[in-house]
């Protein structure tokens, strides 16, 4: 059982920068493939972005890319998601989650095993 906790979320005004982390208490991440997802209210969860194992591939959602970036330590202990240029539609519970397997698509819920407990990022106007 891998038992992910997040960190780092808050609260930060339109423009502002964020850097949201991921661990696994007394483990490394080195095995699996990495994915940040976000939930706001009323609506689904929707991918972020996600990391391979060897963190040579990233894949972003359209709505994040170039001012996301998830990133991996060189210990492979954490995964990072560095957020900037935020906006109030970027207010949400930001969740990391873990796969076993490389194959699916790393936008794709069901491809993770294990999640964390999410961490709240809001953006005022």
């Amino acid at each position: 059982q891998v038992q992910l906790v997040e960190s780092g979320g808050g609260l930060v005004q339109a423009g502002g920068s964020l850097r949201l982390s991921c661990e696994a208490s007394g483990r490394t991440l080195s095995r699996y493939d990495m994915g940040w997802f976000r939930q706001a209210p009323g609506k689904e969860r929707e991918f972020v972005a996600a990391i391979s194992r060897s963190g040579s591939t990233t894949e972003y959602a359209d709505s994040v890319k170039g001012r996301f970036t998830i990133s991996r330590d060189n210990a492979k202990i954490a995964v990072n998601l560095q957020m900037n240029s935020l906006n109030p539609e970027d207010t949400a519970v930001y969740y990391c989650a873990a796969a076993e397997t490389p194959y699916g698509g790393s936008w794709f819920v069901g491809k993770y095993d294990y999640w964390g407990q999410g961490t709240q990022v809001t953006v005022s106007s």
